[in-house]
């Protein structure tokens, strides 16, 4: 009996079914020689430091660096239940070998091995490794399991980034967050993602824009224009020897132009296009595309390939003549797709790049979810783009001279639509405007022709700030950070990966670093302050592209492990030696913003709003205002900032619901603030139209 365990249990059914198991128990399958189960995600995880020491669950400069040895696990809290089923089942005396079905990556590789290990058992493993949820694909693979120690450094490498961010991120968040009295998560794809998001936000609060000038001619019916000018009265001393000029073409060139195709999606990609296209957060796309591949309709969408291997250009043949019938691809014209540019077999490292499966061919595409169907036309269409002819063009440039000045015109004569008629389909169907508009095609202009009287004008510009990060645009610069540095042969380049990149732009929002304002990803103030006080070592993405050069290393069993991790905790101990305090006005950075609730009767300055207050700002006035005034108490009620703002303005406020102790009932009333100058407020009750 084989026991195989998947990393979800949708998986866990796929293949189940894939292997004609078709018995179902609570939390397995089980059928000719098979049992079938699954994890749910992370099973198991790092303890967390309190669990090494009880006096780690205070927050102290003292206790730091926090350096575990041994590292120990414990099972995530609410999921004791699946770590239970799993461990009866490797432990069922007619279980002689088990199958590691998780997700074909590091992370699929962790979770497993951790359970494995949790377990204490010793049965033999083998692998499974596959790239597309399809029954064909699952019963090849099953065909060609292989050892599980062909995994081993990968398993190390996954393990060593584990350790390393729990290490890092422990320390760090600890050490900051004791300097500064607020808890700062630090992490080490996080800050430097959300320093790259500061120094954008910092170059758009420091722009001044420029204003600049062009002279304009309307020549035929086509616009030339001339050289860019800082000064206005160097444009109008070119728009007046213009003036009543006559023009002449001193050139026409002409220059035919070819757009390859676009290649592939990997998972980057993918959802820098979804954020740009539809409007999807990188999560959303994440979670679309992964619920795609447990439907078996896309294949593994943790990629960072935007090729496929030589021995799917069959099947990717196939596939491709099955998009072209979806709608709206079915309105193409005529179609010869060129599958061997999607081949590159040295391009492929784990997983091959995202396409559509052959279920495409049984699926109703147009009855998925509507963020599933979106995404999955968006998959079918970079795949029909990708094998389409070229779009073809021919660029005329024409140059005039007039007044003694030279003026140019541009224009685009579109030759073949090529793969970009795919595209425009795809907008089409969904109502999305095309990205860009093409260049005018110009008049049929010759050289040396001449043109008696042209009209001039000068148009005034101004200079742009950079554009605020979108998700499309982060992922780009996460995906190119620190590449300049690396080695050309380093496999993994940038911050983070594929999978992970959108978990870290959520961490950022969730923890009030980062907040999106529409498309825009904007640090807050706190995010700001947090990347000016952090070292360049965190701060940098050069960290973290050393980390995935070396965790690839390792993968390939070309670094040790141990080496690896001896730096991580001298990282660590120069950390925190180098950071021991602060200075009284950094500790100011992180202070909550008062809130101003109005303006103080006695004296005109603001009055704020605090824990159990409302005070003025001038510590010499002695004006305040207490949440849990006896008045207030007595009536079971706490005098809110809405309240309070309204007597400050009116002198009076309406309450409902206060309490009455003699009727034992509430009423409504008008409370009314009297300040008679001393040191406690008093209020009365007013009970408008109604006898007291």
């Amino acid at each position: 009996m084989k026991l195989i365990i998947a990393e979800k249990p949708s998986v866990a059914k796929s293949i189940a079914s894939a292997l004609g198991v078709t018995s179902g128990a609570d939390g397995f399958y089980e059928d000719s020689g098979w049992i079938v189960s699954w994890c749910v995600g992370h099973l198991v995880s790092p303890m967390d430091a309190a669990s090494y020491n009880q006096r780690f669950k205070k927050w102290h400069y003292e206790d730091l660096p926090i350096l575990p040895e041994p590292f120990h696990y414990t099972l995530i809290p609410g999921k004791e239940e699946a770590y239970r089923n799993l461990r009866t089942l490797m432990n069922r005396p007619d279980v002689k070998c088990i199958v590691n079905a998780c997700d074909a990556g590091r992370e699929g590789e962790l979770i497993f091995r951790l359970v494995y290990g949790m377990t204490g058992c010793c049965k033999p493993v083998q692998r499974l490794w596959i790239s597309s949820m399809e029954d064909s694909a699952i019963r090849e693979g099953f065909q060609n399991l292989r050892p599980s120690s062909d995994y081993d450094a990968l398993y190390h490498s996954a393990l060593c980034r584990q350790k390393a961010d729990w290490l890092v991120g422990i320390n760090a968040t600890r050490l900051f967050s004791v300097l500064y009295h607020r808890t700062l998560n630090v992490g080490r794809v996080q800050t430097p993602t959300l320093a790259m998001l500061a120094e954008r936000e910092q170059r758009i609060q420091d722009f001044q824009k420029e204003k600049y000038h062009h002279v304009r001619l309307q020549v035929n019916g086509a616009e030339a224009l001339s050289g860019r000018f800082d000064q206005l009265s160097k444009a109008q001393a070119v728009l007046v020897s213009c003036t009543d000029r006559p023009a002449t073409c001193t050139s026409v060139t002409r220059e035919q132009k070819k757009e390859q195709p676009p290649k592939l999606y990997d998972l980057t990609t993918l959802q820098r296009e979804a954020n740009r296209i539809l409007g999807y957060t990188a999560k959303q796309t994440l979670d679309y595309a992964q619920s795609l591949y447990e439907k078996k309709l896309l294949s593994y969408p943790r990629t960072d390939s935007r090729y496929l291997t030589s021995d799917m250009a069959e099947t990717a043949s196939v596939i491709v003549r099955l998009a072209a019938r979806i709608a709206p691809f079915n309105g193409c014209a005529s179609f010869f797709p060129d599958v061997l540019s999607l081949i590159s077999d040295k391009d492929v490292s784990d997983h091959h790049a995202i396409i559509p499966t052959m279920e495409i061919e049984k699926a109703d595409i147009h009855h998925l979810p509507v963020g599933e169907r979106n995404l999955f036309l968006l998959v079918c269409c970079k795949l029909l783009c990708a094998v389409a002819e070229p779009f073809t063009y021919e660029m005329v440039t024409a140059t005039f001279g007039c007044g003694g000045h030279v003026f140019t015109s541009k224009g685009k004569l579109v030759i073949s639509e090529g793969w970009r008629e795919i595209d425009r389909l795809f907008r089409s169907f969904l109502k999305i405007d095309a990205e860009s508009k093409e260049s005018a095609e110009l008049p049929d202009f010759t050289e040396g022709q001449v043109f008696s009287h042209v009209d001039a004008a000068i148009s005034e510009h101004f200079t742009s700030p950079p554009k605020p990060f979108t998700e499309d645009t982060l992922l780009a610069a996460m995906e190119r950070a620190g590449a300049e540095d690396m080695p050309e042969d380093a496999e993994r380049k940038g911050l983070g990966t594929p999978a992970t990149r959108a978990a870290t732009i959520e961490k950022l929002i969730a923890a009030g670093f980062v907040e999106r304002k529409g498309k825009n990803l904007i640090p807050t103030k706190d995010g700001i302050n947090l990347v000016s006080i952090l070292p360049e070592a965190l701060t940098s993405p050069m960290l973290t592209a050393e980390w995935e050069q070396k965790l690839t290393a390792i993968a390939r069993g070309e670094a040790d492990p141990d080496s690896f991790m001896d730096g991580i905790t001298e990282l660590v101990r120069e950390l925190v030696r180098n950071h021991t305090q602060v200075s009284e006005e950094g500790q100011k950075l992180f202070s909550p913003e008062k809130k101003i609730i109005g303006i103080c009767p006695r004296c005109g300055k603001p009055v704020y709003e605090g824990k159990k207050n409302f005070a003025c700002s001038d510590r010499t006035c002695s004006f305040v205002l207490w949440k849990q005034d006896r008045f207030w108490t007595s009536r079971k009620k706490e005098l809110t900032s809405k309240m309070a703002s309204e007597l400050l303005e009116k002198g009076r406020t309406s309450v409902k619901g206060l309490w009455s102790e003699k009727r034992r009932s509430t009423y409504d009333a008008v409370v009314v603030m009297e300040d008679t100058g001393e040191k406690f407020i008093k209020f009365h009750l007013e009970f408008p139209n109604k006898k007291q």
